[in-house]
């Protein structure tokens, strides 16, 4: 009897593992690659054109629950990163983020946290940084897909020109030395 007690328990779990395997694999076979999701539709549809017009118009709660005005942001080069606390690529890349920040100062720089306020003030009690943060709750990845990721994807960071047009986007981890190459190239069109 405990012999096949133990035989109808390991089948049991083996066609677990099977189903559990073949839903994984379906499901990944359809879903885009993340660095090509931008500007890309699961229905064929043409993309919306990125929209940082509708980004300045809003005005979202910092971690003290004053409006900070985007619009703010206008006039000078800045850098947009959408995160969250549960993405592991956004708090993996956060550290690097805050030093291109703090040796920066001519640009503006915020963090919009696709979470709550509650998470996000949690989280930074132990990774602190030193750009400002606002909260958009799930409703950030509206802000997201109009500024051309479709996918809705994080971490997304939007490097802005000082006229409040889109200069660059990438989607995905930041890599610290491409960052700041794309910055650099930012602010010498800034200055030209």
């Amino acid at each position: 009897m405990k012999r096949r007690t133990i035989l109808f328990g390991a089948a049991g779990l083996l066609a677990m593992f099977g189903t559990a395997l073949f839903a994984w694999r379906s499901s990944s076979s359809r879903a885009p690659a993340a660095n090509r999701a931008i500007g890309v539709r699961s229905s064929g549809e043409a993309p919306a054109k990125p929209d940082p017009a509708a980004f300045y118009e809003a005005s979202l709660p910092d971690l003290d629950g004053r409006a900070v005005a985007l619009r703010d942001y206008l006039g000078r080069p800045t850098v947009v990163n959408f995160w969250a606390t549960w993405c592991a690529p956004c708090v993996q890349e956060m550290p690097y983020l805050d030093e291109i920040a703090k040796n920066s100062p001519e640009l503006g720089f915020v963090g919009i946290g696709i979470d709550t306020e509650a998470n996000i003030k949690q989280f930074i009690s132990k990774i602190p940084v030193s750009y400002k943060l606002v909260v958009a709750g799930h409703s950030g990845i509206s802000m997201v897909r109009a500024l051309g990721n479709a996918a809705g994807g994080l971490p997304f960071t939007v490097l802005l020109n000082e006229d409040g047009t889109i200069f660059d986007t990438i989607l995905g981890q930041v890599e610290p030395e491409d960052l700041r190459h794309r910055i650099s190239k930012l602010i010498v069109k800034s200055k030209t």
